[in-house]
């Protein structure tokens, strides 16, 4: 491992499309923005905004602060682009690193728990259909593919008669993965998994094969025999 690597300060990495148009409401915007007013503006969901959000204020692109508020109870936070200036040191491969040494040391079965992590994750950043609204395969795909190049892994859905691959052709993880892989793998297993359950989809992520070729990862998709309903939990 290359200690110098790990202490040296993360650069900021280039933005998605969609990270890179949440960023452009924020310097446009003549006040701090609330989530939901980026994720309206930005057509993302809630969850979704708020993980553009956050990113953005960790790479030092974005401040958060109290909003102001009319009426008793928690103040929701709001956002602002940071304007010039140089953001203070970031080292969160160190960070990921660190979290995902103790996960694989510690854990008794790490790529269980990282699993069910990635799909609480997946969960929570999808937007789940409304009541009895079951989708088709092709819909939960084009879902799926849109939460994950949310998050940056480049995905590319292919379809061959009855069988479906995700292709992630890019790992916004990927030197953790190098030291990590059980763990890092899980977890984007997992991520896809909770997605797919969240949209009550009628298939779920079986397998992910890890670079089935170079610099390209492989999910494998398969029928259930029934969509999960609504508040029913993924099997393990």
């Amino acid at each position: 491992m290359d200690v110098q690597a790990l202490l040296a300060p993360d650069a900021v990495p280039p933005l998605g499309p969609s990270r890179a148009r949440v960023l452009d409401l924020l310097r446009s915007a003549g006040t701090p923005l609330g989530v939901q007013e980026v994720a309206d503006q930005a057509g993302l969901h809630p969850n979704t905004a708020r993980f553009h959000l956050d990113a953005l204020e960790e790479a030092g692109l974005a401040t958060r602060a109290p909003a102001a508020r009319s009426s008793p109870g928690r103040p929701s936070m709001a956002y602002r682009a940071v304007d010039g200036g140089t953001p203070g040191l970031r080292r969160y491969r160190l960070l990921a690193e660190m979290l995902t040494s103790l996960i694989a040391g510690m854990m008794p079965e790490p790529g269980q728990a990282a699993t069910e992590a990635g799909r609480e994750w997946g969960r929570y950043l999808t937007e789940q259909p409304a009541p009895y609204r079951r989708l088709d395969a092709d819909e939960a795909i084009g879902r799926l593919t849109t939460t994950l190049e949310d998050i940056g892994f480049a995905p590319e859905a292919v379809t061959d008669g009855t069988q479906h691959q995700i292709r992630l052709r890019q790992c916004p993880f990927r030197e953790v993965a190098e030291n990590h892989q059980e763990v890092v793998c899980s977890l984007h297993l997992g991520l896809m998994q909770g997605a797919l359950d969240r949209m009550r989809a009628p298939l779920t992520a079986d397998r992910l094969q890890p670079f089935a070729q170079p610099s390209v990862c492989i999910a494998y998709l398969t029928a259930r025999p029934e969509p999960a309903g609504p508040g029913e939990p993924l099997a393990p």
